[in-house]
């Protein structure tokens, strides 16, 4: 009988190909978190600059409160999904929480980003249907689009162009469900979501936009990049996650679709996971006030990520695109790039080490995600630990 794990063997080859002299990026563990920034990695103090804490609110007291209590009042799970005994009053007033954020009149809230994609893709779209998606989507939009019975296309990465000729190809009445994403994780890209809502609504496409990275950088209430492009209204749905800038877990969808509450009814991950815990819904509502509320935070992530992209770019490293929370360090070699990774956990900062084939266009990476609750000082450590990997390696340089 044949190994189930025989198709696996490309990627174990692939895997075995990493020669790692000290640490594991794929095995590392933080022994005891700090703060949003600072963990215990392999018994070091660690400066932590890969986790997608946008807006350093995973310590908020604030947040801290409204999980502890919850906690306390309603205990440690729901034991049911939200169509049996899975909705609590809590789980309505965070999707009314969201709803405000966005300005929009429904949101559903999901146990993960992940199934929040998996959730609407596979809900909204399905047979003699077609889905446009950008080259360079997430692999939860990719999974999404697996589970529905759609067509699916793929444009160019960020061409809005290219997205404008495929949907005029069309045949006129076919349903059609364009997505994108505000903020790309890997290489800290904007979409131009202005000219991405005029293809759409030229053609009479229904467009997602998944603001995944971009909920709390971008816009003046931190909804993300479709409000600080103008075009938040011209958008059919918007999807995020809770495990980047509120600091938890789960997801959602927000839209003004009259019809939009069928899809409780109608989305399989939404029907049949259980939905979040107490604690879980607190802390996010909690967030997702402080996000529209408070500018401070999105204010000091700002300050430091204009702080880094500069520090890096005058360093003459090749960076992934212009300065985001995100920002991508481009490596040619791929031994070069694991070694650099190496030293730099060696030195006590924590990045993320991407490699192909997941990612853009096969090149391999140093991702920065930086926090708000970095200080100007942690920020100089991190330069001065990339400094030191640039004298000490042969890094491409732009």
């Amino acid at each position: 009988m044949a190994d189930l794990f025989d198709k696996f063997e490309g990627l174990t080859n692939l895997r075995n190909t990493l020669v790692f002299e000290k640490t594991d990026p794929y095995k590392i563990v933080m022994e005891d978190v700090i703060s949003p920034t600072e963990a215990i990695i392999d018994g070091k103090h660690t400066i932590l600059a890969g986790t997608n804490n946008y807006m350093g609110l995973t310590f908020d007291q604030r947040c801290i409160d409204a999980a502890q209590n919850a906690l306390t009042m309603s205990g440690t799970g729901t034991t049911g999904s939200r169509v049996l005994n899975g909705t609590y009053a809590a789980h309505r007033e965070l999707e009314a929480a969201i709803a405000d954020l966005y300005c929009m009149e429904h949101a559903m809230v999901f146990s993960t980003g992940f199934l929040a994609n998996l959730g609407m893709i596979s809900a909204l779209a399905g047979k003699n249907d077609i889905i446009m998606i950008d080259a360079d989507s997430h692999a939860s939009i990719y999974d999404g689009c697996g589970l529905s019975d759609a067509t699916i296309t793929r444009f160019r990465h960020n061409d809005a162009a290219d997205l404008d000729k495929r949907l005029g190809r069309l045949n006129a009445g076919r349903r059609v469900l364009v997505i994108v994403e505000g903020l790309y994780s890997m290489l800290g890209d904007k979409a131009p979501l202005a000219d991405i809502v005029a293809a759409c609504k030229k053609h009479d496409a229904y467009l997602m936009v998944d603001e995944a990275h971009s909920l709390g950088p971008y816009g003046a209430n931190g909804q993300g990049v479709a409000a600080a492009d103008g075009v938040l209204d011209q958008v059919d749905f918007i999807v995020g996650t809770f495990s980047k800038s509120v600091g938890t877990v789960g997801g959602f969808c927000a839209s003004n679709h009259p019809d939009f509450e069928i899809l409780r009814l109608a989305s399989r991950p939404y029907m049949f996971s259980a939905s979040l815990p107490p604690s879980v819904v607190a802390s996010a509502t909690a967030a997702i006030k402080i996000i529209k509320e408070d500018r401070t935070p999105q204010q000091n992530l700002w300050r430091n990520a204009k702080q880094l992209h500069a520090g890096l770019t005058e360093m003459g490293f090749q960076l992934g695109a212009d300065c985001s929370p995100v920002i991508a360090v481009l490596i040619d070699d791929r031994d070069v790039a694991v070694r650099s990774w190496e030293q730099l956990l060696d030195e006590g900062i924590y990045v993320n080490l991407a490699l192909p084939p997941a990612t853009p266009q096969n090149t391999n990476l140093l991702r920065c995600s930086l926090s708000a609750a970095h200080t100007p000082d942690q920020i100089d450590q991190i330069l001065a630990a990339f400094d030191k990997v640039k004298n000490s390696n042969s890094v491409n340089q732009s």
